[in-house]
Protein backbone atom coordinates (compact mmCIF):
# COMPACT_ATOMS: atom_id res chain seq x y z
CA UNK A 1 0.00 0.00 0.00
CA UNK A 2 1.44 3.42 -0.92
CA UNK A 3 2.48 5.73 1.87
CA UNK A 4 -0.21 8.28 2.82
CA UNK A 5 0.48 11.92 2.11
CA UNK A 6 2.02 13.89 4.95
CA UNK A 7 -0.18 16.16 7.03
CA UNK A 8 0.62 19.85 7.02
CA UNK A 9 -1.36 20.77 10.14
CA UNK A 10 -4.99 20.78 11.16
CA UNK A 11 -6.10 23.49 8.75
CA UNK A 12 -3.57 22.88 6.00
CA UNK A 13 -4.03 19.11 5.92
CA UNK A 14 -3.70 17.71 2.40
CA UNK A 15 -6.84 15.87 1.25
CA UNK A 16 -6.60 12.14 0.87
CA UNK A 17 -5.91 11.23 -2.77
CA UNK A 18 -8.09 8.14 -3.15
CA UNK A 19 -6.78 7.20 -6.59
CA UNK A 20 -3.13 7.29 -5.48
CA UNK A 21 -3.88 5.74 -2.12
CA UNK A 22 -5.93 2.71 -3.12
CA UNK A 23 -4.56 2.11 -6.58
CA UNK A 24 -8.10 1.95 -7.95
CA UNK A 25 -10.28 4.48 -9.69
CA UNK A 26 -12.60 5.95 -7.04
CA UNK A 27 -16.36 6.12 -7.66
CA UNK A 28 -17.14 9.05 -9.92
CA UNK A 29 -19.40 10.20 -12.75
CA UNK A 30 -17.67 13.03 -14.61
CA UNK A 31 -20.23 13.13 -17.42
CA UNK A 32 -23.02 13.56 -14.85
CA UNK A 33 -21.05 16.34 -13.14
CA UNK A 34 -20.82 18.13 -16.50
CA UNK A 35 -24.54 17.62 -17.09
CA UNK A 36 -25.47 19.19 -13.75
CA UNK A 37 -23.18 22.19 -14.21
CA UNK A 38 -24.41 22.67 -17.78
CA UNK A 39 -28.03 22.59 -16.66
CA UNK A 40 -27.31 25.22 -14.02
CA UNK A 41 -25.73 27.49 -16.62
CA UNK A 42 -28.66 27.40 -19.06
CA UNK A 43 -31.71 26.60 -16.93
CA UNK A 44 -32.36 28.80 -13.86
CA UNK A 45 -35.02 26.39 -12.53
CA UNK A 46 -32.33 23.78 -11.77
CA UNK A 47 -30.20 26.07 -9.60
CA UNK A 48 -32.20 26.00 -6.38
CA UNK A 49 -32.57 22.21 -6.32
CA UNK A 50 -28.88 21.68 -7.09
CA UNK A 51 -27.73 24.13 -4.42
CA UNK A 52 -30.01 22.54 -1.82
CA UNK A 53 -28.96 18.95 -2.47
CA UNK A 54 -25.31 19.22 -3.54
CA UNK A 55 -22.09 20.50 -2.00
CA UNK A 56 -18.63 21.06 -3.56
CA UNK A 57 -17.50 17.62 -2.32
CA UNK A 58 -20.11 16.00 -4.59
CA UNK A 59 -17.91 16.92 -7.57
CA UNK A 60 -14.87 14.66 -7.96
CA UNK A 61 -13.15 16.66 -10.71
CA UNK A 62 -11.33 19.67 -9.12
CA UNK A 63 -12.29 21.85 -12.10
CA UNK A 64 -15.96 21.04 -11.66
CA UNK A 65 -15.65 21.71 -7.94
CA UNK A 66 -14.23 25.18 -8.62
CA UNK A 67 -17.09 25.99 -11.00
CA UNK A 68 -19.71 24.88 -8.48
CA UNK A 69 -18.03 26.95 -5.74
CA UNK A 70 -18.15 30.00 -8.00
CA UNK A 71 -21.85 29.39 -8.64
CA UNK A 72 -22.49 29.02 -4.90
CA UNK A 73 -20.75 32.35 -4.28
CA UNK A 74 -22.96 34.04 -6.88
CA UNK A 75 -26.13 32.60 -5.32
CA UNK A 76 -25.05 33.87 -1.89
CA UNK A 77 -24.49 37.31 -3.43
CA UNK A 78 -27.94 37.19 -5.11
CA UNK A 79 -26.40 37.38 -8.59
CA UNK A 80 -27.92 35.40 -11.47
CA UNK A 81 -25.91 32.52 -12.93
CA UNK A 82 -24.87 32.53 -16.58
CA UNK A 83 -21.71 32.21 -18.67
CA UNK A 84 -20.65 35.80 -18.08
CA UNK A 85 -21.20 35.99 -14.31
CA UNK A 86 -19.61 32.57 -13.64
CA UNK A 87 -16.58 33.47 -15.80
CA UNK A 88 -16.16 36.75 -13.95
CA UNK A 89 -16.44 35.10 -10.52
CA UNK A 90 -13.85 32.46 -11.49
CA UNK A 91 -11.55 35.24 -12.70
CA UNK A 92 -11.93 37.04 -9.35
CA UNK A 93 -11.08 33.81 -7.52
CA UNK A 94 -8.08 33.22 -9.78
CA UNK A 95 -9.48 29.94 -11.11
CA UNK A 96 -10.73 30.83 -14.60
CA UNK A 97 -7.67 29.54 -16.46
CA UNK A 98 -7.47 26.46 -14.20
CA UNK A 99 -10.93 25.29 -15.30
CA UNK A 100 -10.12 25.81 -18.99
CA UNK A 101 -11.28 29.38 -19.53
CA UNK A 102 -14.61 30.63 -20.99
CA UNK A 103 -14.38 27.92 -23.67
CA UNK A 104 -14.77 25.16 -21.07
CA UNK A 105 -17.85 26.87 -19.62
CA UNK A 106 -19.34 27.21 -23.10
CA UNK A 107 -18.83 23.48 -23.66
CA UNK A 108 -20.68 22.71 -20.43
CA UNK A 109 -23.66 24.83 -21.51
CA UNK A 110 -24.11 22.69 -24.63
CA UNK A 111 -25.33 19.71 -22.61
CA UNK A 112 -28.64 18.88 -24.30
CA UNK A 113 -31.52 17.55 -22.22
CA UNK A 114 -29.68 17.86 -18.93
CA UNK A 115 -32.29 20.08 -17.28
CA UNK A 116 -35.04 17.50 -17.73
CA UNK A 117 -33.15 14.87 -15.77
CA UNK A 118 -31.55 17.03 -13.06
CA UNK A 119 -33.18 15.13 -10.16
CA UNK A 120 -31.78 11.81 -11.42
CA UNK A 121 -28.33 13.34 -11.97
CA UNK A 122 -28.25 14.74 -8.45
CA UNK A 123 -29.10 11.31 -7.03
CA UNK A 124 -26.16 9.75 -8.91
CA UNK A 125 -23.70 12.37 -7.65
CA UNK A 126 -24.83 11.89 -4.04
CA UNK A 127 -24.42 8.12 -4.31
CA UNK A 128 -20.88 8.50 -5.65
CA UNK A 129 -20.08 10.96 -2.87
CA UNK A 130 -21.23 8.55 -0.16
CA UNK A 131 -19.06 5.83 -1.68
CA UNK A 132 -16.00 8.09 -1.71
CA UNK A 133 -16.65 9.30 1.85
CA UNK A 134 -16.93 5.72 3.08
CA UNK A 135 -13.62 4.85 1.40
CA UNK A 136 -11.97 7.87 3.05
CA UNK A 137 -13.46 6.96 6.45
CA UNK A 138 -12.29 3.37 6.05
CA UNK A 139 -8.74 4.49 5.31
CA UNK A 140 -8.67 6.80 8.33
CA UNK A 141 -9.99 3.96 10.53
CA UNK A 142 -7.33 1.65 9.10
CA UNK A 143 -4.58 4.18 9.77
CA UNK A 144 -5.72 4.73 13.38
CA UNK A 145 -5.99 0.98 13.92
CA UNK A 146 -2.29 0.55 13.10
CA UNK A 147 -1.38 3.20 15.69
CA UNK A 148 -0.34 1.32 18.84
CA UNK A 149 -0.99 4.37 20.99
CA UNK A 150 -4.69 4.58 20.07
CA UNK A 151 -7.18 3.70 22.80
CA UNK A 152 -9.41 0.90 21.54
CA UNK A 153 -12.61 2.38 22.96
CA UNK A 154 -11.81 5.75 21.38
CA UNK A 155 -11.05 3.95 18.12
CA UNK A 156 -14.43 2.17 18.11
CA UNK A 157 -16.31 5.37 18.83
CA UNK A 158 -14.32 7.26 16.20
CA UNK A 159 -14.98 4.55 13.61
CA UNK A 160 -18.71 4.58 14.29
CA UNK A 161 -18.81 8.37 14.13
CA UNK A 162 -16.88 8.55 10.84
CA UNK A 163 -19.07 5.97 9.10
CA UNK A 164 -22.25 7.57 10.43
CA UNK A 165 -21.06 11.03 9.33
CA UNK A 166 -20.19 9.76 5.84
CA UNK A 167 -23.79 8.68 5.41
CA UNK A 168 -25.60 11.48 7.22
CA UNK A 169 -23.67 14.30 5.56
CA UNK A 170 -25.29 13.39 2.28
CA UNK A 171 -28.78 12.56 3.54
CA UNK A 172 -31.00 15.61 3.89
CA UNK A 173 -34.53 15.61 5.24
CA UNK A 174 -37.15 17.20 3.04
CA UNK A 175 -39.38 19.99 4.30
CA UNK A 176 -42.71 18.52 5.39
CA UNK A 177 -46.07 20.15 4.75
CA UNK A 178 -48.41 20.58 7.71
CA UNK A 179 -50.92 18.14 6.22
CA UNK A 180 -48.48 15.21 6.26
CA UNK A 181 -47.36 16.16 9.79
CA UNK A 182 -50.96 16.17 11.04
CA UNK A 183 -51.61 12.78 9.43
CA UNK A 184 -48.52 11.35 11.14
CA UNK A 185 -49.63 12.75 14.51
CA UNK A 186 -53.14 11.33 14.05
CA UNK A 187 -51.72 7.91 13.15
CA UNK A 188 -49.62 7.96 16.30
CA UNK A 189 -52.62 9.10 18.33
CA UNK A 190 -54.69 6.25 16.91
CA UNK A 191 -52.02 3.74 17.95
CA UNK A 192 -52.00 5.18 21.46
CA UNK A 193 -55.76 4.63 21.77
CA UNK A 194 -55.12 0.90 21.86
CA UNK A 195 -52.44 1.24 24.55
CA UNK A 196 -53.30 1.00 28.21
CA UNK A 197 -50.03 2.27 29.67
CA UNK A 198 -47.72 5.26 29.16
CA UNK A 199 -46.29 6.01 25.71
CA UNK A 200 -42.69 5.94 26.97
CA UNK A 201 -40.73 3.66 29.27
CA UNK A 202 -42.85 3.38 32.45
CA UNK A 203 -41.35 4.52 35.74
CA UNK A 204 -43.47 2.09 37.75
CA UNK A 205 -45.01 4.98 39.73
CA UNK A 206 -48.51 5.91 38.53
CA UNK A 207 -48.34 9.46 39.86
CA UNK A 208 -45.13 10.11 37.90
CA UNK A 209 -46.28 8.38 34.71
CA UNK A 210 -49.48 10.44 34.81
CA UNK A 211 -47.36 13.57 34.38
CA UNK A 212 -44.61 12.24 32.09
CA UNK A 213 -46.39 9.45 30.20
CA UNK A 214 -43.23 7.47 30.83
CA UNK A 215 -39.64 8.36 29.99
CA UNK A 216 -39.75 9.56 26.38
CA UNK A 217 -37.36 8.65 23.57
CA UNK A 218 -34.29 10.88 23.05
CA UNK A 219 -34.89 12.71 26.37
CA UNK A 220 -32.11 13.50 28.84
CA UNK A 221 -33.55 13.35 32.36
CA UNK A 222 -31.45 14.80 35.19
CA UNK A 223 -32.21 13.33 38.63
CA UNK A 224 -30.57 15.47 41.29
CA UNK A 225 -30.37 15.58 45.08
CA UNK A 226 -27.94 16.09 47.95
CA UNK A 227 -25.78 13.09 48.99
CA UNK A 228 -27.59 10.23 50.78
CA UNK A 229 -31.07 11.56 50.01
CA UNK A 230 -31.89 8.58 47.77
CA UNK A 231 -30.81 9.27 44.18
CA UNK A 232 -29.37 5.81 43.61
CA UNK A 233 -32.29 4.13 45.40
CA UNK A 234 -34.86 5.97 43.27
CA UNK A 235 -33.00 5.33 40.01
CA UNK A 236 -32.68 1.62 40.86
CA UNK A 237 -36.41 1.51 41.63
CA UNK A 238 -37.04 2.96 38.16
CA UNK A 239 -34.64 0.51 36.48
CA UNK A 240 -36.11 -2.44 38.39
CA UNK A 241 -39.71 -1.47 37.58
CA UNK A 242 -38.97 -1.21 33.85
CA UNK A 243 -36.94 -4.43 33.67
CA UNK A 244 -38.96 -6.65 36.02
CA UNK A 245 -42.53 -5.37 35.65
CA UNK A 246 -42.46 -4.40 31.96
CA UNK A 247 -39.60 -6.62 30.68
CA UNK A 248 -37.91 -3.59 29.11
CA UNK A 249 -34.09 -3.90 28.75
CA UNK A 250 -32.33 -1.36 30.99
CA UNK A 251 -28.63 -0.55 31.44
CA UNK A 252 -27.19 1.01 34.60
CA UNK A 253 -23.76 2.66 34.54
CA UNK A 254 -22.65 2.88 38.17
CA UNK A 255 -19.55 5.02 38.66
CA UNK A 256 -19.85 5.23 42.44
CA UNK A 257 -21.01 1.82 43.67
CA UNK A 258 -19.85 -1.66 42.65
CA UNK A 259 -22.13 -4.10 40.83
CA UNK A 260 -22.27 -6.25 43.98
CA UNK A 261 -23.44 -3.31 46.11
CA UNK A 262 -26.15 -2.51 43.59
CA UNK A 263 -27.10 -6.19 43.57
CA UNK A 264 -27.60 -6.14 47.33
CA UNK A 265 -29.79 -3.06 47.06
CA UNK A 266 -31.92 -4.66 44.36
CA UNK A 267 -32.26 -7.86 46.41
CA UNK A 268 -33.32 -5.82 49.45
CA UNK A 269 -35.97 -3.99 47.45
CA UNK A 270 -37.23 -7.11 45.69
CA UNK A 271 -37.36 -9.45 48.68
CA UNK A 272 -38.81 -7.06 51.23
CA UNK A 273 -36.27 -8.24 53.81
CA UNK A 274 -34.39 -5.67 55.83
CA UNK A 275 -31.17 -4.21 54.52
CA UNK A 276 -29.33 -5.40 57.61
CA UNK A 277 -30.20 -9.02 56.83
CA UNK A 278 -29.09 -8.78 53.20
CA UNK A 279 -25.81 -7.21 54.33
CA UNK A 280 -25.25 -10.10 56.74
CA UNK A 281 -25.52 -8.10 59.94
CA UNK A 282 -28.54 -10.14 61.02
CA UNK A 283 -28.85 -13.86 60.27
CA UNK A 284 -31.61 -15.06 57.98
CA UNK A 285 -34.16 -17.51 59.36
CA UNK A 286 -34.93 -20.70 57.36
CA UNK A 287 -38.29 -19.40 56.09
CA UNK A 288 -36.61 -16.15 55.00
CA UNK A 289 -34.23 -18.11 52.76
CA UNK A 290 -37.27 -19.64 51.06
CA UNK A 291 -38.87 -16.20 50.77
CA UNK A 292 -35.63 -14.82 49.32
CA UNK A 293 -35.33 -17.51 46.66
CA UNK A 294 -38.96 -17.22 45.61
CA UNK A 295 -38.97 -13.44 45.26
CA UNK A 296 -35.67 -13.23 43.34
CA UNK A 297 -36.69 -15.49 40.45
CA UNK A 298 -38.20 -12.61 38.44
CA UNK A 299 -35.27 -10.29 39.19
CA UNK A 300 -32.72 -12.90 38.10
CA UNK A 301 -34.41 -13.24 34.69
CA UNK A 302 -34.95 -9.50 34.13
CA UNK A 303 -33.12 -7.77 31.21
CA UNK A 304 -31.10 -5.53 33.55
CA UNK A 305 -27.43 -4.85 32.73
CA UNK A 306 -24.91 -3.19 35.06
CA UNK A 307 -21.56 -1.61 34.21
CA UNK A 308 -19.54 -0.49 37.25
CA UNK A 309 -16.48 0.97 35.48
CA UNK A 310 -15.25 3.76 37.82
CA UNK A 311 -14.72 7.18 36.27
CA UNK A 312 -15.78 5.96 32.82
CA UNK A 313 -14.69 8.34 30.02
CA UNK A 314 -17.63 9.82 28.13
CA UNK A 315 -16.46 8.34 24.81
CA UNK A 316 -16.22 4.85 26.31
CA UNK A 317 -19.75 5.31 27.66
CA UNK A 318 -21.00 6.22 24.17
CA UNK A 319 -19.41 3.12 22.69
CA UNK A 320 -20.85 0.81 25.32
CA UNK A 321 -24.28 2.45 25.09
CA UNK A 322 -24.39 1.93 21.32
CA UNK A 323 -23.39 -1.70 21.73
CA UNK A 324 -26.03 -2.31 24.43
CA UNK A 325 -28.77 -0.79 22.29
CA UNK A 326 -27.74 -2.81 19.25
CA UNK A 327 -27.02 -6.15 20.92
CA UNK A 328 -29.33 -6.16 23.96
CA UNK A 329 -32.13 -3.90 22.74
CA UNK A 330 -31.69 -1.54 25.70
CA UNK A 331 -34.43 1.11 25.86
CA UNK A 332 -33.40 3.01 29.00
CA UNK A 333 -29.98 3.97 30.38
CA UNK A 334 -29.23 5.18 33.92
CA UNK A 335 -25.93 6.95 34.74
CA UNK A 336 -24.94 7.21 38.43
CA UNK A 337 -23.64 9.86 38.42
CA UNK A 338 -22.76 12.59 35.91
CA UNK A 339 -20.02 14.39 37.84
CA UNK A 340 -17.96 11.20 38.16
CA UNK A 341 -17.62 10.74 34.39
CA UNK A 342 -14.46 11.83 32.60
CA UNK A 343 -14.88 14.46 29.90
CA UNK A 344 -12.63 15.14 26.90
CA UNK A 345 -8.92 15.02 27.78
CA UNK A 346 -8.32 18.54 26.48
CA UNK A 347 -10.80 19.94 29.03
CA UNK A 348 -9.32 18.28 32.12
CA UNK A 349 -8.78 20.96 34.77
CA UNK A 350 -11.50 23.17 33.28
CA UNK A 351 -14.24 21.65 35.40
CA UNK A 352 -17.21 23.71 34.24
CA UNK A 353 -16.37 23.16 30.57
CA UNK A 354 -15.72 19.46 31.16
CA UNK A 355 -19.10 18.94 32.84
CA UNK A 356 -20.77 20.94 30.05
CA UNK A 357 -19.14 18.65 27.46
CA UNK A 358 -20.34 15.56 29.36
CA UNK A 359 -23.87 16.95 29.55
CA UNK A 360 -23.95 17.75 25.81
CA UNK A 361 -22.63 14.29 24.93
CA UNK A 362 -25.26 12.58 27.08
CA UNK A 363 -28.01 14.53 25.32
CA UNK A 364 -26.50 13.83 21.89
CA UNK A 365 -26.26 10.12 22.74
CA UNK A 366 -29.90 9.99 23.86
CA UNK A 367 -30.96 11.65 20.61
CA UNK A 368 -28.72 9.50 18.41
CA UNK A 369 -29.83 6.22 20.02
CA UNK A 370 -33.44 7.46 20.36
CA UNK A 371 -33.74 6.29 23.97
CA UNK A 372 -34.17 8.13 27.30
CA UNK A 373 -31.08 8.58 29.49
CA UNK A 374 -31.48 9.28 33.21
CA UNK A 375 -28.33 10.92 34.58
CA UNK A 376 -27.94 11.46 38.32
CA UNK A 377 -26.36 14.71 39.48
CA UNK A 378 -25.18 16.27 42.73
CA UNK A 379 -26.63 19.47 44.15
CA UNK A 380 -24.75 22.28 45.81
CA UNK A 381 -25.21 23.14 49.52
CA UNK A 382 -27.39 26.13 48.63
CA UNK A 383 -30.60 24.11 48.94
CA UNK A 384 -29.78 23.03 52.51
CA UNK A 385 -28.62 26.49 53.57
CA UNK A 386 -31.64 28.24 52.04
CA UNK A 387 -34.04 29.42 54.74
CA UNK A 388 -37.08 29.70 52.47
CA UNK A 389 -39.06 26.99 50.72
CA UNK A 390 -38.35 24.26 53.30
CA UNK A 391 -34.97 23.67 51.69
CA UNK A 392 -36.56 22.65 48.39
CA UNK A 393 -33.93 22.46 45.60
CA UNK A 394 -33.94 24.87 42.68
CA UNK A 395 -32.49 24.63 39.18
CA UNK A 396 -29.71 27.00 40.18
CA UNK A 397 -28.52 24.42 42.75
CA UNK A 398 -27.22 22.06 40.04
CA UNK A 399 -23.49 21.79 40.59
CA UNK A 400 -20.60 22.89 38.38
CA UNK A 401 -22.35 23.82 35.13
CA UNK A 402 -25.44 25.64 33.90
CA UNK A 403 -25.28 23.45 30.79
CA UNK A 404 -26.86 20.59 32.75
CA UNK A 405 -30.09 22.59 33.14
CA UNK A 406 -29.88 23.77 29.54
CA UNK A 407 -29.31 20.34 27.95
CA UNK A 408 -31.85 18.44 30.05
CA UNK A 409 -35.36 17.81 28.75
CA UNK A 410 -36.46 17.13 32.32
CA UNK A 411 -34.94 17.97 35.72
CA UNK A 412 -36.20 16.05 38.76
CA UNK A 413 -35.24 16.75 42.37
CA UNK A 414 -35.66 14.45 45.36
CA UNK A 415 -36.61 16.48 48.42
CA UNK A 416 -36.90 15.00 51.92
CA UNK A 417 -37.72 17.69 54.53
CA UNK A 418 -36.88 15.40 57.47
CA UNK A 419 -33.44 14.64 56.01
CA UNK A 420 -32.44 18.31 56.02
CA UNK A 421 -33.92 18.81 59.50
CA UNK A 422 -36.90 20.89 58.39
CA UNK A 423 -39.68 18.58 59.57
CA UNK A 424 -40.17 17.76 63.22
CA UNK A 425 -43.34 15.70 62.80
CA UNK A 426 -42.54 11.97 63.47
CA UNK A 427 -45.49 10.94 61.31
CA UNK A 428 -43.82 12.55 58.28
CA UNK A 429 -40.28 11.33 58.83
CA UNK A 430 -40.39 9.10 55.72
CA UNK A 431 -42.13 11.65 53.49
CA UNK A 432 -40.35 12.55 50.24
CA UNK A 433 -41.19 14.74 47.27
CA UNK A 434 -40.31 14.06 43.64
CA UNK A 435 -40.07 17.60 42.31
CA UNK A 436 -40.28 17.97 38.52
CA UNK A 437 -38.60 21.37 38.19
CA UNK A 438 -38.18 21.39 34.41
CA UNK A 439 -40.32 19.54 31.90
CA UNK A 440 -39.83 20.53 28.29
CA UNK A 441 -42.94 18.69 27.11
CA UNK A 442 -45.23 18.84 30.12
CA UNK A 443 -46.11 20.39 33.45
CA UNK A 444 -43.90 20.90 36.49
CA UNK A 445 -45.14 19.76 39.88
CA UNK A 446 -44.25 18.12 43.21
CA UNK A 447 -45.28 14.49 43.72
CA UNK A 448 -45.56 13.14 47.26
CA UNK A 449 -43.87 9.79 47.93
CA UNK A 450 -42.71 7.72 50.90
CA UNK A 451 -39.14 6.51 51.34
CA UNK A 452 -38.56 3.17 53.09
CA UNK A 453 -34.86 3.21 54.06
CA UNK A 454 -34.99 -0.37 55.40
CA UNK A 455 -35.98 -1.61 51.94
CA UNK A 456 -34.10 1.08 49.96
CA UNK A 457 -37.38 1.78 48.23
CA UNK A 458 -39.67 4.64 47.24
CA UNK A 459 -43.40 3.97 47.30
CA UNK A 460 -46.51 6.02 46.67
CA UNK A 461 -48.56 7.06 49.75
CA UNK A 462 -51.40 4.62 48.99
CA UNK A 463 -48.97 1.74 48.63
CA UNK A 464 -47.22 2.73 51.85
CA UNK A 465 -50.54 2.67 53.75
CA UNK A 466 -51.41 -0.77 52.41
CA UNK A 467 -48.00 -2.16 53.36
CA UNK A 468 -48.28 -0.70 56.88
CA UNK A 469 -51.74 -2.22 57.39
CA UNK A 470 -50.63 -5.62 56.09
CA UNK A 471 -47.58 -5.53 58.35
CA UNK A 472 -49.72 -4.72 61.38
CA UNK A 473 -52.18 -7.54 60.63
CA UNK A 474 -49.38 -10.04 60.08
CA UNK A 475 -47.76 -9.02 63.37
CA UNK A 476 -51.05 -9.41 65.23
CA UNK A 477 -51.66 -12.90 63.83
CA UNK A 478 -48.22 -14.09 64.93
CA UNK A 479 -48.29 -12.50 68.36
CA UNK A 480 -49.64 -14.09 71.53
CA UNK A 481 -50.52 -10.65 72.92
CA UNK A 482 -52.89 -8.50 70.82
CA UNK A 483 -51.15 -5.34 69.64
CA UNK A 484 -52.00 -2.03 71.18
CA UNK A 485 -53.54 0.71 69.05
CA UNK A 486 -50.14 2.36 68.84
CA UNK A 487 -48.52 -0.88 67.67
CA UNK A 488 -51.07 -1.41 64.91
CA UNK A 489 -49.93 1.73 63.14
CA UNK A 490 -46.84 2.27 60.99
CA UNK A 491 -43.90 0.18 62.25
CA UNK A 492 -40.46 1.72 62.64
CA UNK A 493 -37.35 -0.15 61.62
CA UNK A 494 -35.16 -1.39 64.50
CA UNK A 495 -31.56 -1.24 63.25
CA UNK A 496 -30.19 -3.18 66.21
CA UNK A 497 -32.46 -6.21 65.77
CA UNK A 498 -33.10 -5.89 62.04
CA UNK A 499 -36.89 -6.03 62.53
CA UNK A 500 -39.92 -3.74 62.34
Amino acid sequence: MPEPRKKTGNRGEAPVNLETLMGNKPPQALDVEEAVLGAMLVEPSTIDESMEELSPSCFYDPKHRMIFEAMSALVNEHVSIDLVTVSEKLRQQGNLELVGGPVALADLSRQIGAAAHIEYYIKILKQKTIQRDLITASYEILKQSYDEGTNVDDLIDSAQTKVFAAIQNNVKRDVQDIGSIINSVLDNLQEMQDQTGPSGVPSGFQSIDKITQGWQKSDLIILAARPSVGKTAFSLNIARNAAVESNIPVAVFSLEMSAEQLGKRLITTESGLSGEKIKGGVKLLPYEWVQLEDTLKRLAKAPLYIDDTPGIPIMEFRTKAKRLVKQKGVRLIVVDYLQLMQGPAELRGLREQEVAAISRTLKATAKELNIPIIALSQLSRNAVQRSTGMGKPQLSDLRESGSIEQDADMVIFIHRPDFVGLSGDPAEKDKAYICIAKHRNGEVCDIEMRYKPSQVKFVEPEQSLMQSTASAVDSAMNSEVPPSPEESGTYDFDKENGNF
